[in-house]
């Protein structure tokens, strides 16, 4: 693709900004810890939950939706679609839990959870084991995601390409050193205003280079044949749920997906219960109101209102480039052939804006685990707040290298999803239970991780069972949430309980529902008991109505199926009703408007 003169310009403005908010947030951030990491816990739900979004809309996303809409379909979503229930879990059990709790990180928690040794043991070993591995995992996949798009975009080598991103990073870490979260969160702001607006340019365009909806729909029913007698199955590539003999998407993968994932499996920015990047946002909210409403914004804006601008790109590669060997580069291709040249500075800097939001929050998350969890609680604990500031920055620059190696180890971005859940099956049952149930403890947590890792590493060595195989992946997933389950419960059982001072404390200072704390909240009769529990029982169904309603409201409408549209709108519509009706009864209307 041939960018003119004008279009790096527009691409250099956008870094120069970046760049000058970095150094206008410089003083603010180098305060403190606090202020480096958490922005001071003073920010307003709808930055930090659009800095949620920005997030997770990396450059990598828009690729990863494109390989699954040409593998399996619009249903190839119900990968990250089903993660609709346990965000709504975050939101109406957890977010208030996690901003009571006063913590800095979402590993700092093992150690105002537990006691002693294993909560020790615990918190240093996730402090490491997710902020560098999992993180650079993370960071890998996000930057190879880039380096594809460089690659077709310039016609440069791969070697070529990951230089450029290496230089984008630096830039990156460059602004989240000397800004911190306050940086990041602004940033982001700009960032998904600037690649939203670009990504429904680029739908509007793919519909355009097929026909329209009408010969998209025709064309794709033309593959739907073909495909389905090939693979002796049916079903259709524009099914939101599969059919039972989908030729497209088997139906045991998408019923793991509905029934399973959801409260199984540990996965950044769907942690069952609320963690990583999540929880730093809900830590640096203004208090627990804004905590949750930060959490609802982002589920909204990330299941309800991006995904179709992407879906559109997939179905028309499916069109337009039939028989890709990388599915994942369709995206890119539509924006090289079909995209008006007007617009591809815009859309370059788009990409760089998706791509940058990642690394930035990455970068800071993964350096408040290095240096909050794991440098300054067990090696160097009686620093100055400077001291561990420059730590901070130092331990940015790491993980900026260690993940440019990970990426020359990957090649896609949808099986590192994928991976990453299967090695995460089980111990979300643990992270949803352990605010609620007394008698959940340190090994509770620390065997569901060994379980998990061990049993899904065998499936898959000894037994060549493959996560991004669709009847192996599922065949991994129940497999390894049984045994994980029955491991940690007879772990927990088998162990004691935590110190009745630590349980106490614990749920003076969080409040959790009593209901499964009976033995505890009987010594702390001056803690009101939560009353609560049904009203979050409604809101969380009525959350998951209004997100999948206006989901696959607007989805079928765009495909001109208009009555049972705007019936889904309709439901959207009551869901979000009874919610606002259910905050405003709180006494949340201040915030709510």
């Amino acid at each position: 693709m041939k960018l003119t003169a004008v279009d790096w310009a527009i691409v250099a403005a956008y870094f120069l900004f970046n760049l000058a908010i970095g150094f206008y947030y410089k003083n603010r951030a180098g305060q403190s810890t606090g202020e480096f990491f958490l922005s001071g816990r003073n920010v307003p739900w709808w930055l930090a939950g659009t800095s949620m979004v920005a997030t997770t809309f990396a450059a990598d996303t828009p690729l990863a939706v494109t390989g699954m809409v040409a593998r399996n379909g619009i249903a190839g979503n119900w990968l990250w679609w089903n993660f609709v229930a346990s965000g709504m879990l975050t939101v109406f059990f957890y977010a208030r839990l996690w901003r009571r709790s006063g913590v800095m990180t979402d590993v700092e928690f093992a150690e105002i959870r537990y006691a002693g040794r294993p909560a020790a043991f615990l918190r240093g070993f996730r402090a490491l084991y997710l902020g560098v591995p999992i993180n650079c995992i993370i960071l890998g996949w996000v930057n190879l995601a880039m380096v594809k798009i460089l690659v077709l975009i310039l016609g440069i080598s791969k070697g070529e390409a990951l230089l450029i991103v290496l230089a984008m990073i630096a830039i990156t870490s460059l602004i989240s050193t000397l800004a911190g979260l306050w940086g990041v969160l602004v940033t982001d702001l700009v960032q998904f205003v600037l690649k939203m607006g670009m990504v429904i340019v680029l739908g509007f365009a793919a519909v355009s280079a097929v026909g329209g909806i009408d010969h998209m729909k025709l064309k794709l029913a033309e593959i739907d044949r073909a495909r389905g007698l090939a693979a002796g199955g049916v079903g259709s590539a524009l099914s939101f749920v599969p059919d039972l003999n989908s030729a497209w998407m088997p139906m045991i993968t998408f019923l793991v997906y509905i029934s399973l994932n959801w409260w199984a499996t540990w996965y950044p920015g769907s942690e069952p219960g609320g963690g990583g990047f999540v929880a730093q946002r809900m830590f640096c909210a203004k208090d627990e109101r804004h905590s949750l409403l930060a959490t609802l914004w982002f589920n909204i804006a990330h299941y309800a209102i991006r995904p179709w601008p992407w879906i559109l790109v997939g179905l028309a590669s499916v069109i337009l480039y039939p028989n890709l060997k990388d599915p994942e580069t369709g995206y890119v291709l539509v924006m090289i052939d079909h995209l008006p040249p007007s617009l591809r500075g815009l859309m370059v800097a788009g990409f760089a804006a998706a791509f940058m939001s990642t690394i930035g929050t990455n970068l800071n998350w993964g350096a408040s685990y290095i240096v909050n969890d794991f440098y300054r609680r067990f090696l160097r604990p009686n620093e100055s707040e400077k001291h561990y500031v420059t730590a901070s920055q130092w331990a940015t620059v790491f993980l900026t290298l260690v993940s440019a190696i990970v990426t020359f180890f990957m090649d896609s971005i949808t099986g590192a999803w994928k991976l990453l859940i299967v090695t995460g099956a089980g111990t979300g049952t643990v992270l949803i239970l352990r605010w609620f149930w007394w008698r959940i403890n340190a090994w509770s947590e620390v065997s569901a991780m060994a379980a998990a890792f061990v049993v899904s590493v065998t499936l898959q060595l000894q037994f060549g069972l493959s996560s991004d195989d669709p009847v192996g992946f599922a065949k991994i997933m129940l497999t390894t949430v049984g045994i994980t389950t029955a491991v940690w419960l007879a772990a927990t059982l088998a162990t004691a309980p935590e110190p009745e001072a630590t349980l106490v404390a614990f749920y003076r200072r969080t409040r959790p529902s009593a209901a499964l704390w009976g033995p505890i909240a009987r010594l702390a009769p001056d803690v009101p008991p939560s009353r609560d529990a049904a009203y979050n029982f409604l809101d969380w169904i009525c959350g998951c109505i209004l997100i999948y309603g206006a989901l696959f409201g607007t989805g079928k409408i765009i495909l001109k199926e208009t009555g049972l549209g705007l019936a889904l709108l309709a439901a959207a519509a009551i869901g979000g009703a009874v919610i606002y009706w259910d905050l405003s009864r709180r006494g949340w209307r201040s915030v709510l408007e």
